[in-house]
């Protein structure tokens, strides 16, 4: 990817952040990214392009920050609560990051074109999670009598609520990091 074009996203992310979807004035992030209108529409075509590939980046740089250390070939459950417990991080990364994605989803109600993608990003993490479960489930770390996928779902739609609660100030970070915690236990067993 271009210099040019990661400018362009960086700033689409941290604009939707500020201003959500509907301040997204492609002129004004245009003067963010410190290029021309004409160079935007040449790499997105139309607003619509720039939301989607925006939505691609902000998912990239999620996978970056919720890399866990812990391995998950010797320790599945450990690597799971560490990545979930990584979308809640009190840095300007991660805050604007979560801002613009629950942004973006909460525009897709509104906005179909962009909920097949979003589809598709959700049922990626939903996989991801369904396998650390089952690799859990495998080695004793998790209750055998749970479906994966079922447990997997509602964990990363936890994950957003909590998100949505701390960013709007309704719920302390330690708090939602509290229940997130408390949210795998029950789910996985202890």
């Amino acid at each position: 990817m271009s210099a040019r074009r990661t400018a362009i996203l960086e700033a689409a992310a941290r604009v939707i952040a500020q201003r959500g979807i509907r301040g997204l004035r492609v002129e004004e992030l245009a003067e963010e990214a410190g290029v021309s209108t004409s160079l935007i529409y040449y790499h997105f075509r139309d607003r619509a392009g720039l939301l989607a590939r925006t939505l691609d980046f902000i998912n990239t740089r999620a996978e970056h920050y919720t890399q866990p250390t812990t391995d998950p070939d010797t320790d599945p459950r450990g690597h799971l609560e560490e990545m979930l417990l990584l979308e809640l991080q009190d840095t300007p990364a991660v805050v604007e990051n979560s801002t613009a994605w629950g942004e973006l989803r909460s525009t897709a109600v509104f906005q179909p074109e962009l909920r097949d993608q979003l589809r598709t990003t959700t049922d990626s993490w939903n996989a991801y999670t369904s396998d650390l479960i089952h690799r859990a489930q495998q080695t004793g770390r998790a209750t055998p009598d749970i479906s994966p996928d079922d447990a997997a779902d509602r964990l990363t739609a936890l994950v957003e609520g909590l998100s949505k609660r701390w960013l709007s100030g309704t719920l302390t970070l330690e708090r939602a990091r509290h229940l997130l915690r408390g949210a795998i236990t029950a789910e996985l067993g202890p």
